[in-house]
Parts: C-alpha cells; sequence; structure tokens
C-alpha cells in the first residue's frame, strides 16, 4: 500500500520495475562494484574494507554513514559473528535498509480536505515540474487539485506552473508577478475550501539557502496557512536535485532549518550514479523520502517505500 494525506491507496504493480529502471546508475555505481570487491574474497582484511569505503562514498552515501556501516562491519569480524567477505553484501544491504527505515514517518492525517503541500527548494532542482508530477500523482488518486502560484518573484515561474497547470487540466490560482506570494497563498486556500478541492499544492520562490529574506517568506506563508486552514501546511516538500549529491544535503539542512521541511523529493536519480545520497539524507536528517523522480514523464515520480528502493537495488 502506498501512504497518502487521506489513507493508504493501492501498490502500483510496476513500482519495482520502473525503480529498478530508474536506479540503474547507482546500481552499477553501488551495488555491481560491491560484487566486484567481494568476488572471489574469502577472507575480510583492510584492503577489502578500504575498497567498500571507497565504492559507499563513491555513491555518495556519506563520510559518516560509509564509517558507521564498516565500524560495524569490523564490530562482527572482531566477535567473530561474520568470517566470510561474501557475507558482507547481505550485511551491507541490511544496514541500507535499516538506516532508510529509520527515518520513514507515516503522513499526517488529513480528514477534512483540502490538504495544503508546500513545495520548497532551490531554482534548477525541478520544483516546478514536480509539482506538475504530483498533481498528476494525486488525480490518479481520484483526488482534485489546485496549483497556488506563489513564487511571484519569477514571471517565467508562473508561467511555467501555467504550463503545467494545462497538462494536467488544473486551476492555477495566481496573481501578476511581484505580488505578496502569502497573499496569493491566502486566494487558493479560500478558493479551494470553497469549491471543495482535495490538494492544494504551493510553489514557493526557489531560494538560496543563504537569502535570508526569502526564508522568512516561507515562514509567512506558513502563518498565513495555518490561519485560513488549521494544522496547515499539512506537508512541506523539499525538491533536491539528486545529481547534486552532498552538497544538496547542505541545502536540505538549510531548508530544515528555516522551513519546517517534513519530507523529501529526491529528483533525477535516473542520470546519476550518486544515489546513495537517499542514505545520507535519512541518516544525518532523519526525514522521510516521499517521492523520487525517475524521468521526464508525469508518471516518473515514484512514491518512496525503503524496502522496494533497496530491493530495485540489490535484487
Amino acid at each position: 500500500m502506498i501512504q497518502t494525506l487521506f489513507g493508504s491507496v493501492e501498490q502500483e504493480p510496476t513500482l519495482l520495475e520502473k525503480l529498478k529502471s530508474g536506479v540503474q546508475k547507482t546500481r552499477a555505481g553501488l551495488v555491481t562494484r560491491l560484487e566486484d570487491a567481494l568476488s572471489g574474497k574469502k577472507e575480510i582484511d583492510a584492503d577489502l574494507l578500504d575498497e567498500l569505503e571507497y565504492t559507499l562514498i563513491s555513491a555518495d552515501i556519506g563520510v559518516s554513514t560509509t564509517n558507521e556501516i564498516l565500524d560495524r562491519i569490523r564490530e562482527r569480524v572482531d566477535r567473530k559473528l561474520i568470517g566470510d567477505a561474501s557475507e558482507l553484501r547481505s550485511l551491507i544491504r541490511e544496514q541500507l535498509l535499516e538506516i532508510l527505515e529509520g527515518s520513514e514517518r507515516p503522513m499526517p492525517h488529513v480528514f477534512e480536505p483540502p490538504a495544503v503541500v508546500m513545495v520548497v527548494g532551490v531554482n534548477g532542482a525541478g520544483k516546478t515540474t514536480t509539482i506538475g508530477k504530483l498533481a498528476s500523482r494525486f488525480q490518479g488518486e481520484g483526488r482534485s487539485v489546485l496549483l497556488c502560484a506563489a513564487d511571484t518573484f519569477r514571471a517565467a515561474a508562473i508561467e511555467q506552473l501555467e504550463v503545467w497547470g494545462e497538462r494536467t487540466g488544473t486551476e492555477v490560482i495566481r496573481q501578476k508577478p511581484g505580488s505578496d506570494p502569502s497573499a496569493v497563498l491566502f486566494d487558493a486556500l479560500h478558493a479551494a475550501r470553497a469549491r471543495k478541492v482535495d490538494y492544494v499544492i504551493v510553489d514557493t520562490a526557489g531560494r538560496l539557502q543563504t537569502k535570508t529574506n526569502l526564508m522568512a517568506e516561507l515562514e509567512k506563508m506558513r502563518r498565513t496557512a495555518s490561519r485560513v486552514i488549521p494544522d496547515a501546511p499539512h506537508e512541506v516538500l523539499l525538491v533536491l536535485d539528486a545529481t547534486t549529491g552532498q552538497n544538496g544535503l547542505e541545502q536540505a539542512r538549510k531548508f530544515t532549518e528555516s522551513s519546517g521541511v517534513t519530507g523529501i523529493v529526491l529528483t533525477k536519480l535516473d542520470g546519476t550514479a550518486k544515489g546513495g545520497v537517499v542514505v545520507a539524507i535519512a541518516r544525518e536528517l532523519r526525514l522521510p523520502i516521499r517521492y523520487i523522480g525517475v524521468g521526464e514523464q508525469a508518471g516518473d515520480l515514484l512514491p518512496f517505500e525503503a524496502e522496494s528502493f533497496i530491493a530495485s537495488l540489490f535484487e
């Protein structure tokens, strides 16, 4: 079953196949290289551990996560719990799954619509495209959607959102460029209530995490949302570009500090061998990864589930 803000829906039959296709580069950079390192080896020695360390860090799992994995391997070797290198593949798989499951959080349940989803992130991460794909996904679940063009700093952002509105048959609430983003959000939430819309997806200005005034604007929008609809926003999704690797992790830290991020959307996962950043984010930020992008089509935004993700890499 896949979690949504209104409960669970049936698992997509092709989810694992889509995942496997989308993470081919990460699989080659991580699992295939692990298997090559372990092939024909019996003894777990310093050279083998160095090779494993290089492989894990190259896949962007991160230094601290890699050290934690290797420390646990050394501990088990010292205690004679494992003695054969062939056992390490399944041990690493088990530890990666444990880290990902440790960050999973159930979605908040929305009893009375609209569910309000704010989408934040830097320009170029795929934020507007993600919003369009989310709209398509929610509609596929039989839900109605309204888009809020609260990125008023760039006229192009409003136009991009309207293109996705046309593609998905979704109304876009907008004002002229330069308007107060919180005023646009206020209008959108009132419109959604009046029309009994299920989801409001809110686009926000692509912010560099160093721009404190823009971060303050996000806070103002959160306050506006909660005044109109108690408990809103129900989700604040941070869109990160998987190809930026550890730099994306630093972005996530800054956004989490200032905008109350509740979940991550990791885009462009199909375009990188560094998909291990999924694990680094989960371990270091303790934030759930809600969706991953594995292609350009509307159906290529997939719900993230730790077990399926690890299975797509290791099976």
